[in-house]
């Protein structure tokens, strides 16, 4: 199984974090739930927001291809790069991932999940 490293960001997940085994299949925002990492997601995984963006630092070619759905709500996404997902949607594979999650996001009201 893959592990997803997750580099530190100062409220999220100040000191970084590693997930081993991390299930094939599973939303890469499921699975920082799951362990704890906090992650923004404003519609609770449905891929109707941009709040759950994350950089693929590494092992972004292993991840299946965006929707056009998702492209779009990418489009919104504060400090889009090119190897942006939206963590709802993006799939672990079978190679390990290094997840960066950005400063900010649009969304201007955190909520309590």
């Amino acid at each position: 199984m893959p592990k997803i490293t997750v580099l530190p960001h100062p409220e999220v997940c100040p000191e970084g974090a590693v997930i081993e085994n991390a299930p094939q299949g599973e939303s890469i925002c499921r699975i920082l739930l799951d362990n704890h990492i906090e992650i923004e997601h404003a519609c609770e995984l449905s891929c109707a927001c941009t709040t759950c963006h994350v950089i693929v630092r590494e092992g972004f070619d292993s991840l299946p291809e965006a929707t056009d759905t998702e492209e779009d709500y990418l489009d919104r996404a504060w400090g889009l790069t090119p190897v942006s997902r939206l963590s709802c949607q993006a799939r672990v594979s079978d190679e390990d991932l290094v997840v960066e999650l950005p400063k900010y996001s649009i969304n201007h009201a955190k909520e309590n999940h």
